[in-house]
């Protein structure tokens, strides 16, 4: 089903994807947070329920290790405290008053940056935008088992 131009265009959407990428990278060095921590305050901001380091790591895609030294450091630091949840085998992740301060000064104004971005858009760019993505990214994942089968194999 190749086009003539689908290699140009996924030259495009790759630059578009990284340029994105770089924006929040970008912004989190400016407001003087690692990736993960910027990431972890993101998840703990946005989520209606309570959080996990499993949680998180699934929700940025980041190796538990990675996530767990970035929570330690934060916790060091002031900005979260563990607790223990009912089962036991895991913690909530939640933000103490000095967290929620840097979340204020920091994620917050990204988060509505994000919400008036978006808001630029109609409804059916919006709803297009999602669709488009999401379609892309499952076949994309589709084809990239292929790939991991074939590692496998050999």
């Amino acid at each position: 089903m190749e086009t003539k131009n689908t290699g140009k265009r996924l030259s495009e959407y790759n630059a578009i994807f990284k340029e994105n990428n770089e924006l929040y990278h970008g912004i989190a060095k400016v407001l003087g947070l690692p990736d993960c921590a910027f990431w972890i305050l993101y998840v703990l901001r946005e989520s209606d329920k309570p959080v996990t380091q499993s949680a998180v790591s699934n929700m940025i895609y980041q190796p538990k290790q990675t996530v767990n030294s970035a929570l330690k450091k934060m916790e060091a630091d002031g900005y979260i405290e563990m607790v223990e949840m009912r089962d036991r085998r895991s913690k909530q992740i939640c933000l103490t008053e000095k967290g929620v301060a840097l979340a204020e000064r920091t994620v917050d104004q990204v988060i509505a940056y994000e919400h008036d971005a978006m808001a630029e858009m109609s409804v059916e760019e919006q709803e297009s935008l999602i669709r488009l993505l999401r379609k892309y990214t499952d076949l994309l994942n589709k084809h990239m088992k292929e790939l991991y089968k074939k590692q496998e194999e050999t």
